[in-house]
């Protein structure tokens, strides 16, 4: 089984290469909000310019998983070589995991131009133990986008799954208070902020970087956001099946 998950992984990384548009969507997005948003405003405060470029990476996170891997499993759905795969005896977990692996894969090469700029033009400070805390709570707080997606992929074809995708992504990265401190925002946004899956993966991220004590109710929601859109993930991969091949 090994062997068809590292089949499907490097069928799906060539295929990413071959046309990169996601990979640079991915990484655009967040190095350009870095370069528009945290240098002018924080790149001289240490603390602050560290906090911000470990919310950037999670937004690029939260742009592979999300939209990317969502346009993605819509596009595969339809291609023809997609009810052939279906046909196969392993099962669809190696096509899944592929699609995982190579989404998380995805959104490392997303964080490079953001980790870059804030080497190169702010204060940022992290040791080597906490860009890898920060690096695990990234793949970490992106299962349920990664979730969500594969949900949207499932349910829609592709034209409206871009739009779906984009629709959900931005809200819930304002909402997170990733684009800028939610102590700035009205405080409604401040009331519902922790119960969105990117507030809690935000605070993972922020504790992992820069220490912060997480909020105990973002992280509950975090695990319940992953649950639901596991069983959701589950429940179109199943109604599509059960209308196509039955």
């Amino acid at each position: 089984m090994s062997n068809l998950v590292l089949a499907h992984t490097r069928y799906q990384m060539i295929e990413l290469f071959r046309v990169p548009i996601s990979l640079v969507a991915s990484a655009f997005f967040p190095a350009a909000s870095m370069l528009a948003f945290v240098v002018p405003f924080a790149a001289d405060d240490p603390t602050a310019a560290t906090r911000a470029s470990g919310s950037m990476m999670l937004v690029g996170a939260m742009s592979a998983s999300l939209i990317g891997l969502s346009i993605n499993v819509a596009q595969d759905r339809e291609q023809p070589w997609n009810p052939y795969l279906r046909t196969l005896p392993a099962g669809p977990f190696p096509r899944f995991a592929g699609r995982i692996l190579t989404t998380m894969a995805t959104m490392l090469i997303s964080v490079i131009p953001v980790l870059l700029i804030a080497a190169l033009f702010t204060e940022a400070t992290i040791s080597p133990a906490r860009l890898a805390l920060g690096l695990g709570a990234l793949l970490v707080g992106a299962v349920p986008f990664m979730l969500l997606g594969l949900f949207i992929g499932f349910l829609l074809p592709s034209k409206a799954a871009i739009a779906v995708s984009q629709v959900a992504f931005f809200p819930m990265a304002i909402l997170g208070g990733l684009m800028m401190p939610v102590d700035f925002m009205p405080g409604f946004v401040k009331t519902i902020s922790p119960y969105f899956p990117s507030r809690g993966a935000g605070e993972l991220m922020w504790s992992a970087t820069v220490g912060t004590s997480p909020s105990a109710i973002a992280l509950i929601m975090l695990v319940a956001w992953t649950v639901v859109a596991g069983g959701l993930a589950v429940w179109a991969y199943r109604r599509d099946e059960g209308r196509r091949f039955s």
